[in-house]
C-alpha cells in the first residue's frame, strides 16, 4: 500500500548529506584561508596580528608611552575584535615581540617573552608591552582614510581592513601559516633592500625578476647565519615563489695556547631552538656518531656562543663542521612558499617581484586616498575660513544680529550668503577670538591652504608627480632602516657553498694503530699499538681457547669477517673492545650462528680484490667494495653448494697474473688469473677438479717471480720455486704432485 509523501517539519532542510557537508566545509575552508592563515600581500598581516596592533594603537601604546599589561591588550582584542581563545591571541602577540622570531619586531615587550632556547613566555598577567616604531610606520595613515574600515564581529566597533604604512612588512618580517589545502612560508628580508627594489619598481613597473634581485640579495634572518645556495637557485626560487634556502650556522676557530683549537658557533639557523640543538649535538657525541667531536658547551649570554671541542688538535676543523652540518640542525632548509592573498582577497603564489609590485601598487592607492582625504580637509577648512572672514569684515553687524535676532543663524545665512557650517562656526566662536590680528592670520592660513590645495590637485592629476612623491616617501623611511643603522644592518650573509660532503670514516675517527686479535672461540679485542704478532700466543685466553687471527690495523679501518657459509660481515676497528681481559664475543656484534665457523678475518684497507673459494673447488674473484655491508646481518657473497663451505679468502695483488691451487689429495696446479671471473656474488667456477678429496688452499701470484713457501721447523728457511711451467694448466684441471718441499699441511705462505 503506497504511503503519502510527508513534508519535513518546519525549520528542517531536506538535502543530500554529501552536498550539505561539502558546502559547509567549503565555507570553513574559505574562512580559514582568508581570515586566519594567509597574510595579505599589502600589509603582510593576518587578522589576529592586525587586530592586536589596532587594539594597542587605540590604547595609545606608542613607543614614547609607558608599557601596559599584555592581559589588557589580549582582553581588548578578544572582547572587541577577535573572538577566539586568549592563549592563541597571546601567542601571536608574543611572536610579534620576539627579536629572534621577527626581523623587525612590531611589539616592544617587557618581561619574559621567551628565548631562543625554546623556553615559553611568561603568562600575560606578568608581561607588559607597547608598540615599536616599525608598527607605527606600518599603521601610518590610518587617521587619513588611507584604507577602508569594516564593522567588528558584533557591529559595535570599527576596524581597518588592512594597514597602509610604507613599511614592507610581508617580505621584511615574513610569514608562515597552514590553511586548508594550502600553506604559506615566507622568509624575512632586509627592509632597506626591499625599499630600494620598490623605488626601482616605481620607475620601472615592468622590471624583470633579475632587476629586483639586483637589490634584494636573499633572505635576511633575525638570527643571522649564512645562506649557502648558489645565486641561480635563489633566483629560481624567487621567480617561481616556491623553493627552499639552505641555512648554515656562522662559526669561527679560536686558537689556544699549545696548538689546540675549538670551534665557536656565534649564529644559528633561523627557527632552530638553541637548547634542542645542544641536546642534538650532545646525542651525536654520546652515540659516537661523530667520534671526532669531544664536547659541546653552551656559553651563551645575550649573544649565542656554542663551543665545540674536537677530539684532538689534529682534527680538520672543516671536516668537523661538515659532519655537524650533515648530522645536526647547524644546517637546515627554509622552504619558500610565497602564497598570499592579493588585493581581491584571492590566494595565489606570487614571485618576489609580483609580491613587491603588489605592495607598490597598494602604496599608490594609499597615496591617492590620503591626498583625497587631505583635499577634503582643506576644503572644509577653507569653507570655515571664508565664513570667518565674512564675520570679521562685518563684525558689528554680526554682533548685532546675534544680540537682537531670535534665529541669528538663519538671518546670517540669508544676509551674508553663508552655509550652515559657516554660520554654525561663527556662532561657536569665542569672544577672545574677536581681535583684529585674527583676520591676518586667517588670510595667511587661507593662502597656505590654497597653495597646498593646488599642489595636491596637481598631484592627483599627474602620475609622474605621484611616482616622484612615493619615491621621496620611500626614500625617507629607508633612512630609518638603512644598512648603517643597528636595526637595518644585514644579518644573514649570502655565501655560496657546496652541499655537505659524505664524511669518510677515516676523517671521522682519530687514527691510532691497533693490533686486532680474534680467538678460536670467537672472542675479539684490539690492543693499542702495533705489537709483535708472534706474541699473540702469549696473551691470556679463556681455558681451551687460543689465537686464530691476529693482524695490524688502524682505528679508521674496516675489518672483514668471512663466515664458512659465504656471508661477509664488516666491523669498524674503532668500535672493537679494548685489550683488557678476554675481549667480547664477536657473535654479539654480528648475526652469526654459533654453528658456523669463521673462514677468514682480515683488514679490508688497501685491498681491492679478494680470491675466495669453497671446499668443493669452486671460486671467483670479488671486489672488496662488494663485500662491505655495515649491518649486523652482513652480506652474502658466496653461496657454496650443499656439503661445501667457504675456506679460502685471500687478497689479490694488483700485479698478480696467475692462480695456484692445492687439494688435500696433494694435487697442485697453476693457471692464468684471467680464467677466473670477477663476480659480486655466486658459487663461482671450478678452480680445481677432484675425483676424491677437496680444496685445501688457493692463492694468486706473479708467474715470473715464482712461488715461495716456508720450509717448516725452526730454521725459518724459505723455498722458492721459480719455474712452475710443469704445473701450468687450464682452470678446472686435477693437477699433479706439488713441487719438492711443498708444506705437508697443503697451505700456501700467508
Amino acid at each position: 500500500m503506497a504511503t503519502d509523501f510527508q513534508e519535513p517539519p518546519i525549520g528542517v532542510l531536506d538535502a543530500p548529506f554529501d552536498s550539505a557537508l561539502s558546502e559547509r566545509y567549503l565555507v570553513y575552508a574559505l574562512s580559514t584561508i582568508t581570515a586566519r592563515s594567509l597574510p595579505d600581500v599589502r600589509d603582510g598581516l593576518k587578522p589576529v596580528h592586525r587586530r592586536l596592533l589596532w587594539a594597542m594603537r587605540l590604547l595609545r601604546l606608542d613607543p614614547a608611552a609607558g608599557y601596559k599589561k599584555c592581559a589588557r591588550v589580549v582582553g581588548d582584542v578578544i572582547g572587541k575584535y577577535h573572538p577566539h581563545g586568549d592563549q592563541s591571541v597571546y601567542d601571536a602577540m608574543v611572536r610579534l615581540a620576539q627579536d629572534f622570531a621577527l626581523r623587525y619586531p612590531l611589539v616592544d615587550g617587557q618581561g619574559n617573552f621567551g628565548n631562543i632556547d625554546g623556553d615559553n613566555a611568561a603568562a600575560y598577567r606578568y608581561t607588559e608591552a607597547r608598540l615599536t616604531q616599525v608598527a607605527i610606520d606600518l599603521m601610518d595613515g590610518l587617521d587619513e582614510d588611507a584604507v577602508a574600515y569594516r564593522p567588528t564581529y558584533n557591529g559595535e566597533e570599527q576596524e581597518p581592513e588592512l594597514f597602509p604604512g610604507l613599511f614592507p612588512n610581508l617580505l621584511a618580517n615574513g610569514a608562515a601559516g597552514i590553511a586548508v589545502g594550502m600553506a604559506t612560508n615566507i622568509p624575512p628580508h632586509n627592509a632597506a633592500e626591499l625599499l630600494d627594489a620598490a623605488i626601482m619598481l616605481v620607475d620601472h613597473p615592468d622590471a624583470t625578476d633579475a632587476m629586483v634581485l639586483d637589490h634584494v640579495k636573499g633572505p635576511d634572518f633575525p638570527t643571522g647565519g649564512l645562506v649557502v645556495d648558489p645565486q641561480a637557485v635563489i633566483a629560481e626560487s624567487y621567480a617561481t615563489g616556491r623553493g627552499s634556502f639552505r641555512i648554515r650556522a656562522r662559526w669561527e676557530i679560536e686558537r689556544e695556547k699549545g696548538g689546540g683549537w675549538q670551534a665557536v658557533v656565534t649564529e644559528i639557523p633561523y627557527g632552530v631552538q638553541k637548547g634542542k640543538l645542544i641536546e642534538q649535538i650532545a646525542a651525536l657525541i654520546n652515540e659516537r656518531k661523530l667520534p671526532i667531536l669531544a664536547d659541546v658547551r653552551d656559553e651563551s649570554d645575550a649573544v649565542v656562543r656554542i663551543v665545540l671541542e674536537p677530539r684532538s688538535r689534529t682534527v680538520d676543523p672543516q671536516v668537523l663542521m661538515d659532519g655537524l652540518f650533515r648530522f645536526s640542525d647547524l644546517e637546515t632548509r627554509f622552504g619558500l612558499n610565497l602564497n598570499v592573498l592579493d588585493h581581491d582577497r584571492t590566494p595565489r603564489v606570487m614571485s618576489l617581484r609580483e609580491a613587491l609590485k603588489a605592495w607598490v601598487d597598494h602604496q599608490f592607492v594609499v597615496l591617492r586616498r590620503r591626498t583625497e582625504h587631505r583635499l577634503a580637509k582643506i576644503a572644509d577648512r577653507i569653507e570655515l575660513l571664508d565664513g570667518y572672514l565674512v564675520a570679521y569684515l562685518n563684525l558689528d553687524r554680526v554682533i548685532e544680529i546675534i544680540r537682537t535676532e531670535d534665529e541669528p543663524k538663519q538671518v546670517m545665512m540669508a544676509e551674508f550668503g553663508l552655509t550652515d557650517r559657516q554660520a554654525e562656526a561663527i556662532l561657536n566662536m569665542r569672544l577672545r577670538s574677536l581681535r583684529r590680528l585674527e583676520e591676518f592670520e586667517i588670510r595667511g592660513e587661507r593662502g597656505k591652504l590654497d597653495k597646498e590645495q593646488a599642489e595636491l590637485t596637481t598631484l592627483l592629476g599627474s602620475e609622474a608627480r605621484q611616482r616622484t612623491r612615493l619615491k621621496r616617501d620611500l626614500g625617507r623611511i629607508r633612512e630609518r632602516y638603512g644598512p648603517e643603522t643597528a636595526l637595518g644592518k644585514r644579518r644573514t650573509a649570502i655565501e655560496e657553498a657546496g652541499p655537505t660532503r659524505d664524511i669518510p670514516l677515516e676523517a671521522m675517527i682519530e687514527r691510532e694503530p691497533i693490533t686486532v686479535i680474534l680467538s678460536q672461540r670467537g672472542w675479539i679485542r684490539a690492543m693499542k699499538g702495533h705489537g709483535d704478532l708472534a706474541s699473540a700466543e702469549t696473551l691470556k685466553f679463556k681455558e681451551g681457547d687460543g689465537p686464530a687471527f691476529a693482524f695490524h690495523a688502524q682505528t679508521t679501518d674496516k675489518l672483514l669477517l668471512a663466515a664458512e657459509n659465504g656471508r661477509f660481515y664488516t666491523l669498524a676497528a674503532d668500535k672493537l673492545p679494548g685489550g683488557r681481559g678476554f675481549g667480547e664475543p664477536v657473535r654479539a656484534m654480528i648475526d652469526l650462528d654459533g654453528s658456523v665457523g669463521v673462514a677468514a678475518f682480515l683488514n679490508a684497507r688497501a685491498q681491492e680484490r679478494l680470491l675466495i673459494a669453497a671446499s668443493d673447488g669452486r671460486g671467483f674473484i670479488v671486489p672488496v667494495a662488494d663485500t662491505i655491508a655495515e649491518t649486523r646481518k652482513g652480506k652474502t657473497v658466496m653461496t657454496p653448494r650443499a656439503g661445501a663451505k667457504l675456506i679460502v679468502v685471500r687478497p689479490v695483488a694488483a700485479d698478480a697474473d696467475y692462480v695456484a691451487a692445492v687439494g688435500d689429495n696433494r694435487k697442485f696446479l697453476v693457471f692464468p688469473i684471467k680464467e677466473l671471473p670477477v663476480m659480486s656474488r655466486g658459487q663461482g667456477v671450478q678452480i680445481q677438479r677432484f675425483r676424491e678429496g677437496s680444496l685445501s688452499d688457493a692463492t694468486t701470484f706473479v708467474f715470473a717471480q715464482g712461488l715461495s713457501w716456508p720450509m717448516g721447523g725452526e730454521t725459518g728457511r724459505i723455498r722458492t720455486e721459480a719455474d712452475l711451467s710443469l704445473w701450468r694448466t687450464a682452470r678446472g684441471a686435477a693437477g699433479r704432485t706439488p713441487p719438492t718441499g711443498f708444506p705437508r699441511d697443503n697451505r700456501f705462505w700467508g
